[in-house]
């Protein structure tokens, strides 16, 4: 069993209102390895789904960048997960974002050793937020795995959605305050 969590990031303008996404989904295949699948599935569980989405959330900020809401929703998808508390011990993050994906399995450890400077000597944008999200991955075995965005792919498209909805309220707010929704589902309950 594995965990995948999909997330996503937009602005309309750079900067501008912005919104970020995230979903995760509990893997219910069978470990490749050991055969194994789920612990004892509750008679209401659909027989044989693979996949079910177990938390996603949304929301947004009224002036920001792209890369900001990026790893907004990544942030904010590694504090749910610590919420869920799941008997996982590898987790796979999907982004669209190569700026995510090379930051987290890339660049981070170069930046800190740098004292938070890229390789020519500049300070590292959005600092606040990559220590934040350093601090979250912290000891989690984490995947990064770069996809690309409007490419079909079904998560990376509903969080692309969820992310311009908020992005949209925003704008309909004439840039008012920043927006959050969220829905957290049980680790046994399929999604609604």
């Amino acid at each position: 069993m594995g965990i995948k969590i999909y997330t996503d990031g937009g602005c309309s303008g750079n900067p501008g209102p912005g919104g970020w996404a995230y979903i995760i989904v509990r893997d219910n295949k069978p470990d490749a390895k050991t055969g194994k699948g789920l612990p004892v599935r509750p008679s209401w569980a659909v027989k044989g789904a693979e996949e079910e989405i177990i938390a996603e959330n949304y929301g947004g900020e009224p002036d920001t960048t792209n890369n900001r809401m990026e790893l907004t929703a990544v942030i904010a998808a590694l504090e749910a997960l610590s919420k869920l508390k799941l008997p996982v011990e590898v987790f796979t993050v999907f982004t669209d974002s190569q700026y995510v994906q090379k930051g987290m399995s890339v660049w981070l450890k170069n930046w800190k050793r740098n004292s938070w400077r890229t390789s020519d000597r500049k300070p590292v944008k959005n600092r606040d937020l990559w220590e934040h999200l350093d601090e979250l991955a912290g000891d989690l075995l984490i995947d990064w795995q770069w996809i690309k965005g409007h490419a079909g792919n079904e998560y990376n498209e509903r969080c692309d959605r969820m992310t311009q909805r908020a992005v949209s309220f925003l704008q309909g707010q004439g840039g008012g305050s920043s927006i959050g929704c969220q829905r957290y589902f049980s680790f046994w309950h399929p999604h609604p």
